[in-house]
């Protein structure tokens, strides 16, 4: 056993939504050396924990349980006892309906030090999604939270069914699908028939499914829809209010599942952007950032800056990597002066304007023909040019502008090598079709996607085409033709091209689409 004191961290994972969980559980998660979660618990926040944690699925469905709740009791008792942080992270709240209280009964007994993380219950979450407030002063000002496991029609239930139908003007029931014929059975006993019901499958979440009815014809509609758990159930007047305040819905790209291929590093953007269009976004980073394995003649080169004319960098991360190793052997962007800058787009740019510097020359189009194209006027021959850049990026600019007469000096300022996605759960999702689109953002990210899906060592280069056939109703979006055209060569349907190469570009050119062809 360790000598380490074990604790055990009892987190709501909230509703479904990823950014719903607290701060404080999001603390949580991230120093844990144990991972367990249920059904409930948004798989987005898996990626939040440290790499090296421990994983163990311990959901649980209304016909099948991986585990039993003592036996769940006993693995954090057993992790705990072990020296383990663990983080148990229960969809919504774990005191709500989540069995949190007979868990924390059972780290007590066996002396097991714990805390409880409060998360965001669905029973308000859910219909908030919905567009139904739970409490509304033209309507009601109280409100039940009920557990559905409970058979309505056994003898001595615990649930008072004329109090509550009387008392609470909200109802809102909990795990409730299976015996929802039972439960709306008790209520018509003491309510109208008329009264609202919504039933609210996977709140929160892109699949969110709403259906509106009435007591006299929910049940009904539920088995017309085909309509399974995991379902909130809300009753009375609030429902009402739901035609006048969704709003999640009419968010444009809402309902829809995005991958976002990006290093880890430099999906948030993309990410915020999408998910700010209603879009669930899953990054699987295809692709990571890494110095260059021989820094030497990149930190040569950048010993000698005062030679240059000019300086072009061709993306983001070349200027982050030019300047870190800048500043590792003792200069600053002193070293600059008299040298002029270029840059191939806006993003580029801005990154090199943060530092303090001026750009001086930016192309219309963002790729590497249109900076040659732009700098024929200005670099003269002779001028030296230092193309700090990818290890894996085209030769085309190099030699277009050695064509002008300049003196190019290329040298790898970082490498990009394959990324950590979670492969196992991007085939999952595909094969089931709950892909909408993939973007795609450099050739590199095209080629080490395909590379990862297909478990090869190498990044995919040219050769046949693959075939995918999950790939086939997956929307394709490139950021740049460049990109389309590599994916082409490598066997995809390249549906959307952004007209302007930048993130902004691609979003837009996603979106418009996705809104002409809705599924």
């Amino acid at each position: 056993m360790s000598n380490r004191s074990g604790v055990v961290f009892l987190i709501g994972a909230g509703p479904g939504d990823p950014k719903l969980i607290t701060l404080r559980g999001l603390e949580c998660l991230q120093q844990a050396d144990v991972l367990v979660y249920d059904r409930l618990a948004s798989p987005h926040l898996l990626s939040w924990a440290r790499p090296e944690a421990e994983r163990i699925y311990v959901g649980k469905g209304p016909d099948r349980h991986t585990l039993r709740q003592e036996e769940i009791n006993q693995l954090l008792v057993k992790k705990a006892q072990e020296g383990k942080v663990v983080a148990r992270l229960k969809g919504g709240d774990p005191f709500v309906f989540g069995r949190g209280g007979e868990e924390a009964e059972a780290l007590v007994e066996a002396g097991i030090r714990f805390e409880i993380v409060p998360g965001v219950t669905s029973a308000v979450a859910v219909p908030a999604y919905a567009g139904i407030p739970v409490t509304h002063r033209d309507y009601t000002s109280t409100l039940a939270i009920v557990t559905g496991h409970e058979d309505p029609l056994k003898e001595n239930s615990s649930i008072d069914w004329e109090h509550l139908a009387q008392s609470a003007g909200t109802i809102v029931f909990l795990m409730g699908m299976e015996n929802l014929p039972q439960i709306v059975q008790q209520l018509m006993k003491y309510r109208k028939g008329d009264t609202p019901v919504a039933l609210i499958r996977w709140g929160t979440r892109p699949d969110q499914f709403v259906l509106t009815g009435t007591l006299e014809n929910i049940v009904d509609k539920a088995q017309e829809a085909g309509l399974t758990s995991p379902v909130v159930i809300v009753v009375g007047e609030v429902v009402t209010m739901r035609e006048k305040l969704r709003w999640i819905e009419k968010r444009p790209l809402f309902g829809r599942r995005v991958v976002v291929t990006r290093s880890r590093a430099q999906a948030s953007v993309l990410t915020r952007r999408l998910e700010d269009l209603g879009a669930e976004v899953w990054e699987f980073p295809t692709i990571e950032i890494v110095p260059p394995a021989d820094p030497l003649p990149l930190e040569q080169r950048l010993k000698q800056l005062s030679d240059y004319q000019w300086v072009i960098f061709t993306s983001v991360n070349g200027v982050e990597s030019f300047f870190r190793h800048l500043w590792a052997i003792g200069g600053d962007i002193r070293e600059l002066q008299g040298v002029q800058l270029a840059a191939i787009g806006p993003a580029t740019g801005k990154s090199l304007e943060d530092r303090g510097l001026r750009v001086n020359y930016i192309p219309d189009e963002f790729r590497a023909e249109a900076v040659a194209d732009g700098l024929t006027k200005k670099v003269k021959p002779g001028d030296k040019i230092l193309l700090p850049r990818a290890r894996e990026a085209r030769s085309v600019l190099p030699e277009m502008l050695r064509k002008l007469g300049a003196q190019v000096d290329e040298v790898v300022a970082y490498e990009t090598v394959a990324g950590t996605g979670n492969v196992q759960k991007l085939r999952q999702l595909l094969e089931h079709k709950q892909i909408t689109a993939v973007t795609f953002t450099s050739s590199s990210t095209v080629r080490n996607f395909l590379s990862l899906l297909w478990e090869t060592e190498q990044p995919i280069e040219s050769g046949e085409p693959l075939v995918m056939p999950e790939l086939e109703s997956v929307v394709i979006a490139c950021i740049g033709p460049i990109t389309a055209q590599t994916a082409q060569n490598l066997g995809l349907k390249v549906d959307v091209v952004a007209e302007q190469y930048t993130i902004d570009g691609l979003v837009e050119a996603l979106t418009n689409y996705l809104i002409t062809h809705k599924p």
